[in-house]
């Protein structure tokens, strides 16, 4: 082992540090020019982020999940009916749905932790309106096979990319491939903001249209009130940081790639662990790694291992799928492959303020710990 270091799960001062003058002159360009709320800058981010994902439109909302609840509505889901998503998820990909008044349906996870499609067959009903895929991880689900079902029932996709900013399934960006798709600029995401922040992204132009009214009061580009809307604006100062970030946000994602390989190659003969689809692995999918999702023999001791050498490691949504919150009404959920996964499952760090020895570092903990 080398010299003992400390590697937090994610290193927010380190993320400052790296860009601090040209973060300080964005801040005060902007403020110097009390330029706040839906200003060109967020516009800039809207017209940038559609460049880079192939989105007809994109719009700047408060948070992310705002963004798939504004999305919901505009897409005209609601009570009785049924949207398909996966319990290996963020609470809020559910909660959106039941705040529309529909009912959120729990599907189980495939190998590579991803919405599992024939899950989702079996789960079909009459009420079904829409399935939900979660871009997760870094890595856009099968969306040829989830787009089949879709067909074969007349259902929406909508998507929850959170975690999908900049992934691609068979050439094409998550959150391009339904209704709407969602994204989060959480501080910790792939493109994260000093705050909360989300977009809703659509090739549509109605659900377009909608979602602009939705997020500003049901104002319309005039400023006039022609419909019942909310408050859910991606703040300005917040997207003029986003807009700076997206110059460089490409070479962020082939570093994460690059530090996913260098786990696959310190970590990927082991046969105590199970690690994400290896960069490439697959030519259908370009993977950008938000999280590093590993799973591990003897995780728990294996985690407070690395924790006495200094290394942060969590479980994902606090080691609790969806369909494990009793508290919430689900009740007699049968998902043997999340349940599995979640005896197993926990992230290794995964930011671009990561080194290439902090990586070996991490990798030769593991290593000792199995004894290899």
């Amino acid at each position: 082992m080398q010299q003992r270091r400390t590697i937090p799960f994610f290193n927010y001062p380190a993320l400052f540090a790296a860009q601090e003058p040209e973060l300080m002159a964005v801040l005060r360009d902007v403020c110097g020019r009390g330029a706040y709320i839906l200003q060109r800058d967020c516009r800039e981010f809207e017209e940038n982020v559609a460049k880079f994902t192939g989105a007809k439109h994109v719009l700047g909302v408060a948070n992310g999940t705002d963004a798939i609840w504004l999305g919901l509505r505009a897409v005209g889901i609601g009570p009785g009916d049924e949207v398909i998503v996966p319990s290996h998820t963020y609470i809020a990909s559910v909660a959106s749905i039941h705040f529309v008044g529909a009912t959120p349906v729990l599907a189980d996870c495939g190998p590579d932790h991803m919405l599992d499609p024939q899950s989702v067959h079996k789960l079909v009903t009459k009420r079904t309106r829409a399935i939900m895929p979660v871009q997760l991880n870094g890595r856009t689900c099968d969306m040829d096979a989830l787009q089949a079902i879709a067909d074969e029932h007349d259902l929406m996709i909508v998507e929850d990319a959170a975690q999908g900013l900049g992934s691609k399934f068979k050439g094409r960006m998550a959150g391009t491939f339904g209704k709407f798709g969602t994204i989060s600029l959480y501080p910790a995401k792939l493109l994260g903001c000093f705050g909360d922040g989300g977009l809703v992204m659509t090739n549509d132009d109605e659900v377009a249209r909608r979602v602009g009214l939705l997020r500003d009061h049901g104002r319309n580009e005039e400023g006039k009130v022609v419909a019942w809307g909310f408050n859910s604006r991606l703040d300005n100062l917040q997207a003029a940081i986003l807009n700076f970030k997206m110059k460089s946000f490409p070479q962020a994602l082939e570093r994460r790639r690059a530090i996913a390989a260098r786990y696959q190659a310190r970590l990927g003969s082991l046969a105590e662990m199970t690690l994400p689809p290896a960069p490439d692995a697959d030519p259908r999918h370009y993977d950008v790694y938000q999280n590093y999702e590993v799973e591990a023999d003897r995780r728990d001791e294996l985690r407070a291992y690395l924790e006495e050498q200094g290394v942060r490691t969590i479980i994902q949504w606090g080691g609790t799928p969806v369909h494990q919150f009793a508290e919430l009404g689900f009740k007699d959920v049968n998902l043997p492959a999340t349940d599995r996964l979640f005896k197993r499952c926990f992230l290794l760090p995964m930011h671009t303020a990561l080194s290439d020895e902090d990586v070996d570092y991490i990798c030769d903990a593991i290593r000792a710990f199995y004894g290899k």
